[in-house]
């Protein structure tokens, strides 16, 4: 299987997309000529034409305003925000439209627009360009809220998102679009998978190659002693800090990836704080009425009696994302999630 960065993948997923269905068209600021400023579209203007990958003027209402109206008329855009910071001008339109017009229609106007936002710190950016913005998607009914954390699943999670009929906001960790790995060149248009991830038609797929539902998490290191939950950029910290604390305290903790925010899939949670007892929540985000928050109230309602401590939640502080010189301080690490792994085992 070949190596690729996130970023790679992730142009690879939108090639096969547009590859597989002429409706798709790319739009965003410098997608094009450019090639984004991540290059994660670099190369589909030259394959596919200026009249499919579109460069855009600067103004984010516009873009999801025109994205809209393709959808109305049969189309599937896939929209950047070129940074997470710059997606509240877009705000109105989403969650006030996008978000809507399949309810409002009583089920008759689709809306299968994608929105591509690379999202979160650790890139040493100047304000505005390092945000972590998924709780006010996930609060709006309508809207379907995914990230990916690593090139395998950006390649297909991707393919998927486009592929749906509602609106999905992809969000894309930008601190990790330059790491690599192996990555299986799926196409689900040439393997005749469906959106939700299942095989469609008569197309026979081997197993190892069907891809995990759009809409599901995944535990990415099986452990016994805790479980450790994030997603998009804290998974890979996640992971290192399970590696030392095996290492160190001979702990075993179950890592998951929630991938989907908005559905949440909780059953991996669930049964894993069944096993484990204890469960600590990270994300980039502040704290307050956050992802955490809603993972931590369902697994203590529906996993009270097997909890042996509190959920625990390691997070972002409660105040606007800081100057870039101070962003490791507020970012959570590996030494802020092995205190409260460590803290868990003291109740």
């Amino acid at each position: 299987m070949p190596t690729l960065t996130l970023a790679g993948a992730l142009n690879n997923g939108l090639r096969a997309a547009m590859e597989t269905d002429p409706k798709v068209v790319v739009m965003g600021e410098d997608v094009g000529r450019l090639g984004g400023v991540f290059r994660v579209t670099d190369g589909l203007r030259a394959r596919f034409g200026e009249d499919r990958v579109i460069d855009t003027p600067l103004a984010e209402s516009a873009i999801i305003g025109t994205a809209i109206g393709l959808a109305m008329r049969g189309f599937r855009p896939v929209c950047e925000i070129q940074f997470d910071g710059f997606v509240y001008p877009a705000f109105d339109q989403i969650v006030s439209n996008l978000a809507k017009l399949h309810y409002r229609s009583a089920g008759r106007t689709r809306m299968p627009v994608t929105i591509r936002i690379p999202v979160g710190g650790g890139i040493g950016a100047v304000e505005h360009h390092s945000e972590s913005p998924e709780a006010y998607f996930c609060h709006t009914a309508g809207l379907k809220v995914v990230t990916c954390s690593n090139p395998a699943d950006a390649q297909v999670m991707i393919q998927q998102a486009v592929a749906a009929d509602d609106p999905v906001v992809f969000l894309e960790p930008k601190r990790r679009y330059w790491e690599k790995d192996e990555v299986d060149p799926v196409i689900l248009g040439a393997l005749g998978i469906a959106d939700d991830g299942a095989p469609a038609g008569s197309v026979m797929v081997p197993a190892a190659r069907v891809p995990a539902p759009l809409f599901s998490s995944r535990v990415v290191r099986p452990g016994s002693d805790a479980t450790l939950v994030g997603y998009g950029p804290m998974v890979r910290t996640c992971l290192d800090a399970a590696l030392i604390t095996e290492a160190e305290d001979g702990r075993s903790l179950e890592v998951i990836d929630l991938r989907t925010l908005s559905p949440l899939d909780l059953d991996p949670v669930i049964e894993s704080v069944r096993r484990t007892g204890r469960l600590v929540v990270v994300h980039e985000a502040p704290s307050n009425v956050s992802l955490s928050a809603e993972v931590a109230a369902r697994v203590t309602e529906q996993a009270f009696y097997s909890l042996e401590a509190p959920v625990l939640r390691v997070t972002g502080f409660d105040t606007p994302y800081p100057p870039s010189r101070l962003e490791e301080s507020y970012l959570p690490d590996v030494d802020r999630i092995l205190d409260a792994v460590d803290r868990t085992f003291t109740y």
